[in-house]
């Protein structure tokens, strides 16, 4: 494996500027991109409650039974 490693690092240092750059592109798309089932707006809303009821923990959450509950699965 890492034999291949070497052979392939050689291979990228004697690319060409403009192959470089294209070879960087292409590896970008084999990149997993991460991105969250949840949406930016209702992780903020998530954050505000969990927030909230840090600050009120005789409060009740209105969609776990507890806040350990919640911050498993958003936090």
């Amino acid at each position: 494996m890492s034999a291949t490693a070497e052979i392939l690092k050689r291979k990228i240092e004697n690319f060409g500027p403009d192959a470089l750059e294209a070879f960087a592109k292409m590896m970008e798309n084999f990149e997993e991109k991460h991105t969250p089932a949840v949406s930016p707006f209702h992780l903020d809303e998530i954050l505000y409650r969990i927030q909230f009821h840090n600050e009120n923990p005789s409060t009740k959450l209105d969609f776990y039974e507890n806040i350990s509950e919640l911050k498993k699965y958003c936090a």
